[in-house]
């Protein structure tokens, strides 16, 4: 009954406006109160012109026309003459928006979610939304976990009908999780449990993760994760029954609890296929995982699914659906699968689009994506595509998906979306140990200049022993079939003279190279270099009898024409988070003659990276090196091989481990050597409570072997040096950081050199 009071009088109030106006045949429209609005606005919102004779419907809905339009506080119109007046009082604008306190969010963040609900600078202040404002601030901090936070709005009037908005933050502390309590599990232990969820109670991570916050997406992907674990180890029936979550009365702590019924176990016991195949019976079935026998998996039958719709895929059957249905036996615990095959229509790509590519140019991309337009889609060219947008190295992440034309039936779209990084870096790499001290070395690096796509590079490296400037530049389209081309030239000069137990001399090489590499399928390709050495070579009274002889036969000033040959094949599925694949590298440079340098050295390395789980890799990797000169020159001993530090045997110091001699005083001299092997294994997993979820950090256990041998020496497995370690990779803003600790074994106590703690960060030039 109040409110039919409530309309009624407003409706008569609004009347009695519009009656109050006497009908009259319009000559002429003034507008009166306008203070911001161009009055050729309000006319345009005026249900009235020139001519018209007004009526009080008409003036009703003028009235109302203006109202709608929320610019004003009150609207009144009146006659003088024939003339129609329009009195109207503005509401205020929004000149200024302020948010004070705020430390979680960035203030642009607040404003953006501010922006959605219609407060923002220069719009019209409207002063019902106020609460509604407040209400999402708090609602922008309880994603943070931050329940207490308190949120004040104050007003402040301004010239010309304006107004200054303040929204006062006071965030107080993040609620965190004291207990998650899972209650009806029985067949796994509550900690097998919870190293499923990404939610977790306070642990020396948290700072970093936050998973100690409760997120209502978190725990539904956590329930989601928990569901899998339980059905992918057989228990088919398994089910979430509720979830509580409960909030301390100071709203400082938060308390889950998870309902489950677990069900039995269940065996599968037939596995069958039918529908409309396209691909014969025998080859379908080569792709399921799922076997009579099996204890139920969700993760094979998706597999198993998916690898059906892959091969239809590859054949253009993009839209294949796949379906296995169960036959449960609840007796006996058992279900039968029967993949049912509907391929659907076959499907040709009409577009393939770029998203979020702000700085590389399309064509960088493009020219990496093996899916064409207007061919048939195919999932494999499509995976393929995507690894090689992210071997480029220029994105943090790249998406693909592939949404169906629509009025079509038989065409999609490929959308690959891409986050970028930040391709610029500065690069420092550090070390320490007792013979030379603190190595320093930096490079500034832009791996996709201008968004081209080409990588150009400075690198300084300095220390007491090692000096080196060096300038690269790489263009991995030099043609269009993809052959690339480097360009570096360097300034490098060595000094072992401050080094206690390495062989002393000194060298400065003045060089260039120019490198092709031609690929000749995906994985694979080759490279043709040739390049230009002058090295001056510098030994002293200490020197050992070898280094001196050089000089004496050989001169001070050397010079060489290089050329140099190489093969690789690389499936690594990630150049900086690598998990899968295998890399081979072959090469060998060659002094040819011309110059009074003539020599060879080739090398080789491989790498073997196997997944253990989902988030865990071995990775097996070796080198292998052999130099020697020809046409009766020596190999020069500055193009020896050395072995020892990271990248190489760690717990050994750099370069320290092969052939040494003494010298006049007795001390132990590293020579370095014409054959190098190193090896080693390694096993990377997350960082204990990151449970994976940032990849940029990998923690890794390894065995280290190795060692360099003389002219004189064979390879010798006696001889070999280890070591084993725990260490950190982190891909830094700076470049790739690596901390390792090793515990040197089967050494030599009196003539190897240990360095058990080193670091590098960014990879040095």
């Amino acid at each position: 009954m109040f409110f039919r009071s409530l309309i009624f009088l407003f409706w008569m109030c609004w009347s009695s406006l519009a009656l109050a106006l006497a009908p009259i045949t319009i000559q002429d429209i003034r507008v009166e109160g306008a203070q911001r609005i161009e009055p050729g606005t309000i006319f345009s919102y005026l249900p009235l012109k020139v001519g018209d004779t007004i009526t009080t419907e008409k003036a009703s809905a003028a009235l109302k026309a203006l109202y709608d339009t929320g610019f004003f506080s009150d609207v009144r119109l009146e006659s003088d003459g024939n003339v129609l007046v329009v009195y109207v009082q503005e509401r205020p604008s929004i000149a200024r928006l302020e948010i004070n306190g705020a430390k979680s969010f960035t203030k642009d963040q607040l404003k953006d979610a501010l922006k959605t609900i219609g407060i923002a600078e220069s719009r019209i202040y409207d002063k019902s939304l106020l609460d509604k404002a407040e209400k999402e601030l708090k609602r922008q901090y309880l994603g943070k976990g931050k329940y207490s936070t308190q949120v004040s709005t104050t007003v402040t009037p301004l010239p010309r009908n304006r107004v200054a908005l303040a929204f006062n933050i006071v965030e107080g502390e993040a609620a965190h999780i004291r207990e998650i309590n899972i209650v009806g599990a029985h067949a796994f232990s509550a900690k097998e449990l919870q190293d499923q969820l990404q939610l977790n109670t306070p642990n020396w991570l948290s700072w970093y993760t936050k998973n100690d916050q409760y997120s209502k997406q978190k725990l539904s992907g956590d329930l989601e994760a928990l569901r899998s674990y339980y059905q992918d180890r057989g228990y088919l029936e398994f089910a979430v029954d509720s979830t509580q979550v409960s909030i301390s009365p100071d709203k400082q702590d938060v308390y889950i609890s998870v309902n489950i019924t677990e069900g039995q176990p269940y065996r599968v016991s037939d596995v069958k296929l039918a529908g409309q195949f396209l691909v014969p019976e025998a080859e379908l079935r080569k792709l399921l995982t799922l076997k009579p026998g099996d204890l139920f998996s969700r993760e094979k039958v998706t597999t198993s699914t998916k690898a059906i719709a892959d091969r239809l895929a590859k054949d253009g059957y993009s839209f294949a659906n796949i379906n296995a249905n169960p036959e449960i036996d609840k007796e006996h615990h058992t279900a039968a699968f029967t993949f049912v095959i509907d391929p659907g229509r076959r499907v040709y790509v009409r577009r393939v689009n770029i998203y979020g590519n702000t700085t590389t140019r399309d064509e960088v991309i493009r020219r990496e994506i093996r899916q064409m337009e207007g061919a048939w889609y195919s999932v494999e060219k499509v995976n393929r595509s995507k690894e090689r947008i992210d071997r480029l190295g220029f994105f943090s992440e790249v998406t693909v998906d592939s949404p169906p034309v629509p009025g079509t039936t038989d065409q999609v779209d490929v959308n690959f979306t891409v986050a970028e990084r930040q391709t610029g870096s500065i690069q420092l790499g550090a070390g320490y140990s007792n013979a030379e001290g603190i190595i320093l070395s930096a490079g500034i690096t832009q791996s996709n200049l201008f968004g081209s796509g080409n990588s150009l590079s400075f690198g300084v490296s300095t220390g007491l022993v090692t000096r080196t400037y060096s300038v690269a530049y790489t263009n991995p389209y030099w043609t269009e079939e993809g052959i690339a081309r480097t360009i570096s030239l360097y300034d490098r000069s060595i000094d072992t003279s401050y080094l206690i137990g390495v062989s002393p001399y000194s060298t400065r090489t003045l060089g260039a190279d120019v490198t092709y590499t031609i690929p000749v399928s995906e994985v694979n390709a080759y490279s043709l270099g040739y390049g230009f050495e002058a090295t001056s070579v510098g030994v002293f009274n200490t020197s050992p009898a070898e280094y001196v002889d050089f000089v004496n036969q050989f001169g001070s000033q050397a010079k060489a024409i290089k050329v140099s040959m190489g093969y690789t094949h690389d499936t690594r599925d990630s150049i900086i988070y690598p998990m899968k694949g295998w890399s081979q590298k072959y090469g060998v440079e060659v002094g040819v003659p011309g110059e009074n340098l003539t020599y060879y050295r080739a090398t080789a390395s491989e790498q073997v990276l196997t997944p253990v789980s989902q988030n865990t890799t071995l990775s097996l990797s070796g080198q292998l090196g052999y130099a020697n000169g020809y046409g009766g020159v020596p190999l020069p001993f500055y193009k020896n091989f050395f072995a020892g530090g990271v990248g190489s045997v760690r717990g050994y110091f750099p370069g320290s481990l092969g052939p040494q001699v003494y010298d006049n005083y007795g001390n132990l001299l590293n020579l370095g050597g014409n054959k190098m092997i190193t090896g080693s294994a390694e096993y990377f997993f997350p960082l204990p409570g990151s449970k994976g979820t940032d990849k940029s950090f990998r923690l890794s256990t390894f065995v280290d072997t190795g060692n360099v041998y003389g002219y004189n020496q064979g390879f010798s497995i006696p001889q070999l040096r280890y070591s084993a370690g725990v260490a950190l990779s982190w891909y830094s803003p700076m470049g790739p950081l690596e901390f390792s600790y090793a515990a040197p074994f089967h050494y030599n106590s009196v003539t190897d050199n240990i360095e058990r703690l080193q670091f590098q960060l960014g990879n040095t030039f």
